[in-house]
């Protein structure tokens, strides 16, 4: 059962990741303006949305690799990192404020300043990518959240990433060629019986 809920919980991550990376691109709010809409992607609209969707990706496959106490410290920081990007991206949802949408107006009409962008906005109106964004970011809290709750009942990642694999090998037991490269890795000759 842990082994299943561990790998929910890295696909849930890496699944998330990736749709909010994509959601990113697409055109997330409409501004109005006097000659003519204005497309809005994501990541233009919240501009760290792709480094904390990228930073989820990352997680997600970290995870299958770590110890224990980092488990806890990365399942932490995915229910942080949801909750946050669920914080950034809510307002948009509900009703997109101009300095959403503020950069994309300054490049086309070269004016700055929250004033005169203002002036310039007639309306805006969002798309469902930043309520699939919002979906998006509540499922990395969750996998958090299933991080936090069965990381210590996890197995560890593979044999090769283990510190010493000497420590743990049978000394009868005849090598296999990982274990070899393993030995020569660290400096010590797998021929030699005084190194075994």
């Amino acid at each position: 059962m842990s082994a299943r809920l561990r790998s929910l919980t890295v696909v849930a991550l890496i699944a998330a990741g990736g749709l909010g990376l994509i959601g990113s691109t697409q055109t997330w709010v409409v501004a109005s303006l006097a000659d003519g809409d204005l497309p809005v992607t994501g990541s233009a609209a919240v501009p760290v949305l792709q480094p904390l969707m990228l930073t989820a990706l990352a997680l997600g496959l970290v995870l299958t690799l770590v110890g224990k106490v980092l488990r806890y410290v990365l399942g932490a920081l995915a229910v942080a990192l949801g909750i946050g990007v669920a914080a950034l991206v809510t307002p948009i949802a509900i009703a997109p404020p101009v300095s959403a949408v503020a950069p994309a107006v300054t490049e086309r009409t070269g004016i700055t300043g929250s004033e005169g962008i203002a002036a310039l906005v007639l309306g805006t109106s969002s798309t469902p990518w930043p309520v699939i964004t919002i979906v998006v970011a509540l499922l990395i809290a969750a996998a958090g959240v299933a991080v936090l709750l069965t990381a210590h009942r996890w197995t560890r990642g593979g044999r090769r990433y283990a510190t010493d694999t000497r420590a743990t090998r049978d000394a009868a037991a005849p090598l296999d060629a990982v274990d070899s490269w393993d030995d020569l890795s660290r400096g010590d000759d797998p021929t030699d019986p005084a190194s075994r």
